[in-house]
């Protein structure tokens, strides 16, 4: 992990998330000026406005903060990884994985501190379709759980509207076939939820594999068979924790390329929380991708 000199910054904050931060964000800048940053502030309401205003603008820049949930935070990867800048995150969504997998605190004066030290290391990203994400993409009931998780869940419900969009989308989800390419390697599956993660965490701190990191060049994959209701509550424990490979309900793989198809039925595909492609699917992990500011090396606490 190394120390960045950062001289000038952009901040750009989805305003829609955390309402009421204003004095936190105010605090937070205040603190970087006085550590010699300079930030630019953008409160983008688009995932377009934000992605010109960074190539706008890269030719001077040495750093590009992200205020918002994993769905802003992700939209941003593809141009920062473009641009060749650092990216360093501001958690002020519901579930907050990116910041997990990066040990980040979700305080802001934390956060805030944290980039005012620069201590920078490199991330793998994960693409999908030519679409680039963090954390996990999902198909079958993990889209169904994403379609269900509305801005009123998320306000009424807080922490645990991810469980609330859960048992929603249970009645919902249906079984499907599926081709598996890993590596070269073929498998043959009925699922009814399937997720490949680059990153550690998803869905608001579940594990997407025990042995998973954000920088260890793999993607981790995993599908549930179908089964019943029952069947699935007995396994959230290990799905919680990343250890559904102890489960022979449970189908498990690692690997730096994935082919999916779905046959003649095409699965809408999300990723950190947003539609971004369908069936048949491409993935692949570019290791060491991108540039984040962290508080410590990742791979000392792979727990948080």
């Amino acid at each position: 992990m190394q120390k960045n000199q950062i001289r000038n910054a952009l901040l750009i904050v989805n305003p829609k998330a955390r309402q009421g931060a204003e004095a936190q964000l105010d605090a937070g800048l205040e603190r970087l000026e006085q550590a010699g940053i300079h930030v630019e502030r953008l409160n983008s309401h688009s995932a377009d406005t934000s992605r010109q205003a960074v190539f706008d603008r890269k030719s001077h820049l040495d750093l590009v903060i992200v205020g918002g949930g994993d769905g802003t935070i992700s939209s941003m990867a593809g141009t920062l990884y473009q641009c060749d800048l650092p990216l360093a995150v501001l958690p002020l969504g519901t579930a907050n994985d990116l910041a997990r997998s990066l040990g980040l605190s979700t305080e802001l004066a934390e956060a805030f501190e944290t980039i005012a030290l620069g201590r920078c290391q490199k991330i793998d990203l994960g693409v999908v379709n030519e679409h680039y994400f963090f954390n996990v993409a999902h198909l079958g009931l993990g889209v169904k759980v994403t379609e269900e998780l509305t801005c009123e869940v998320k306000k009424q419900w807080g922490v645990f509207s991810y469980l609330k969009a859960l048992f929603a989308a249970l009645a919902r989800v249906k079984q499907f076939k599926v081709n598996i390419s890993a590596d070269g390697v073929h498998y043959r599956q009925r699922s009814i939820q399937m997720a490949i993660g680059n990153g550690r965490y998803y869905g608001g701190g579940n594990v997407v594999d025990e042995n998973s990191r954000i920088d260890d060049g793999k993607l981790s994959l995993y599908s549930l068979r179908p089964q019943t209701l029952w069947e699935l509550l007995t396994l959230a424990p290990l799905l919680r924790d990343g250890k559904q490979h102890y489960n022979e309900r449970v189908f498990n793989i690692q690997a730096k390329k994935i082919e999916i198809i779905t046959g003649r039925k095409v699965m809408a595909i999300h990723a950190d929380g947003e539609p971004v492609a369908n069936t048949p699917a491409h993935f692949s992990v570019l290791p060491k991708a991108l540039e984040v500011v962290v508080p410590r090396p990742i791979a000392i606490d792979e727990s948080l």
